[in-house]
């Protein structure tokens, strides 16, 4: 459950802590006060989208923190693990989120870093907000299926999942077959540009890293005669009296007096010797790579004529030899394709037709189900709808296949299949016995459709676990017994999770566990929203001020104190 809420600089919030209890929770006040404002905070909370003009003017943030808590074997748990976020179930889970003056929100679960996603994703085990667009929801035909696969995810689910998994390799088979089909005219002309490719790249009979050897050999060959008199020249220098002879001379007339003083001749004896030793090997070396050193006209040229095929070829088909051979083998890859076209053709519509079969399959096994679980929410539906004054109410499920002239023939029909299976879902409602089914968006008033939702939050609360439910005035459009009887269903639902209603009716607050006043002050020059939880006896005068509008007196505070007293007596 929520435990505390904590505001700052939000809008006309400047500060509010408010402490939360179990139970059915009324937040009341004068139109305007701010109460849709902690709702907001706990839309943002939940991982709703944030603005900078939520932000209080003249603040450079706007802060909001709330701390939960929940049993250990919560879902919540399981998706914090999931996503990575260390939290001990033993303790309390606390989410902080800020805003600031560029756009940007900052969020912390339990002190770590999250982004927007992972915070709704977490937000959304958490805190369910049922505002007045939800009522629109019902009208909109194309929501109800959404709806219905909520109500029976458990048994939907696996069934929808695997129809899914098997839509989109349908989906796959599907666009590659008609890619195939539209390509025929496209595909012989690159099919002629593709053998004629081929049979260039083959003629050229490459190697890998041929370029770069024969390159190398140009340059020598290039400039061969150059080297042969650098060469030649150094040859003859170092193997003439001026080299190694020269040294050799040199060595021997230093051995000749080393032993007068060896400690400081034989070191530089040594140099000498080793000095000696590398010219005579540079000098053989130097002798023999002349020997190596070509005048080859011809093999330049034809060098030259090979490099010059090799660089037509990178023009065209990549800048290298690998590149070239690397397209090249593609480009067999795709003229194979093409020149058995035909067969592919036939392979891919065997695929796809099984495939379609395979879907078709698990389309019907997922509508069957939607139908069952369509009838048992109906009946659910009728039993919550007795409890709100609404008894003499039916309401049907109705589960058509989507018919649609460009879709799919199937069992002589035109159907359009999406991720979400075949089928059409709708609500139809009867208020009244004698009068036909109709859709929901045309007959039903907005006190119908605010009872509707409630009906449906309560079944679903039963199955999300999620523990905080919130409803912005869902007793728009109601009085009387319509609108105590939403106050008894809140307080029943609140027996399994933690209840919040805005309202501005005093048979809806009268029901409540705790109630909250939402006022609007000025301070300085400046507005500010204060949230109060309210003892016995300001219920009392809240209770009275919505009864009675801005006189209070003596009778709507006994009607109050009544009000207060019959609903104990309900709840008791």
């Amino acid at each position: 459950m929520l435990v505390t809420l904590s505001i700052r600089n939000l809008a006309v919030v400047e500060e509010v802590d408010v402490v939360f209890h179990p139970g059915f929770h009324v937040l009341s006040g004068e139109t305007g006060a701010g109460k849709s404002i902690i709702i907001d905070a706990l839309g943002l909370i939940a991982g709703g989208r944030s603005s900078a003009d939520l932000i209080r003017y003249g603040c450079e943030k706007a802060e909001m923190e709330a701390l939960f808590e929940m049993e250990q074997s919560h879902p919540v748990w399981q998706t914090l693990e999931k996503l990575g976020i260390h939290c001990e179930p033993e303790e309390h889970l606390v989410i902080r989120r800020e805003l600031n003056t560029q756009g940007k929100s900052t969020s912390r679960i339990n002190g770590q870093l999250v982004n927007l996603t992972m915070l709704r994703e977490v937000g959304e085990k958490l805190i369910n907000i049922h505002g007045q667009h939800e009522h629109q929801s019902l009208l909109r035909a194309e929501s109800h299926l959404g709806l219905l696969d909520t109500y029976g995810s458990e048994v939907i689910g696996p069934i929808k999942a695997k129809y899914q998994e098997r839509y989109s390799k349908f989906i796959t088979a599907e666009k590659e077959l008609r890619a195939l089909q539209e390509s025929s005219q496209r595909a012989y002309q690159l099919l002629d540009m593709y053998r004629f490719q081929l049979e260039e790249i083959a003629a050229a009979s490459l190697t890998q890293g041929e370029d770069e050897l024969l390159g190398e050999e140009r340059v020598k060959l290039s400039h061969s005669e150059k080297m042969m008199d650098s060469v030649a020249g150094a040859y003859d220098l170092l193997s003439g009296q001026r080299g190694l002879e020269a040294v050799s001379i040199a060595l021997s007339r230093i051995e000749d007096i080393s032993g007068y003083d060896s400690k400081g001749l034989q070191p530089i004896v040594e140099q000498l010797q080793s000095a000696f030793y590398q010219l005579e090997d540079a000098t053989f070396q130097l002798r023999d790579y002349r020997e190596k050193i070509e005048f080859n006209p011809a093999r330049l040229e034809e060098v030259e004529q090979r490099l010059n095929l090799i660089s037509g070829l990178r023009r065209k088909y990549g800048d290298s030899v690998e590149l070239i051979l690397s397209y090249y083998d593609q480009i067999s890859h795709e003229t194979d394709q093409l020149e058995n076209k035909d067969e592919r053709l036939e392979k891919l519509r065997a695929e796809r037709d099984k495939m379609l079969n395979l879907v078709m399959e698990s389309a019907e096994e997922l509508s069957k189900i939607r139908k069952q679980c369509a009838e048992e929410l109906a009946a659910q539906v009728e039993s919550e709808l007795k409890d709100l004054q609404m008894e003499r109410t039916t309401l049907r499920v109705q589960i058509t296949p989507f018919e649609d002239p460009k879709g799919i023939e199937w069992n002589g029909r035109r159907i359009r299949l999406n991720r979400h299976g075949a089928d059409n879902a709708e609500f139809l409602i009867s208020p009244n016995p004698g009068e036909p089914l109709r859709p929901l968006g045309k007959i039903a008033s907005g006190g119908e459709l605010s009872r509707m939702m409630l009906a449906m939050k309560s079944i679903f609360a039963r199955h999300d676990r999620i523990p905080v439910l919130i409803f912005d005035e869902v007793d728009t459009g109601v009085s009387g017994r319509a609108a105590q009887s939403i106050a008894e269903k809140l307080f029943r639902l609140s027996s399994t999770c933690q209840v919040f209603s805005i309202t501005h009716l005093p048979q809806v607050a009268c029901m409540a566990d705790h109630q909250y006043l939402i006022e609007k002050h000025v301070y300085d020059g400046r507005t500010m929203t204060q949230v109060e939880s309210l003892s016995d006896e300001g219920r009392v005068k809240e209770l009275a001020r919505m009864l009675g509008g801005v006189e209070i007196t003596e009778k709507t505070l006994h009607h109050a104190q009544e009000m207060l007293n019959l609903a104990e007596a309900k709840k008791g």
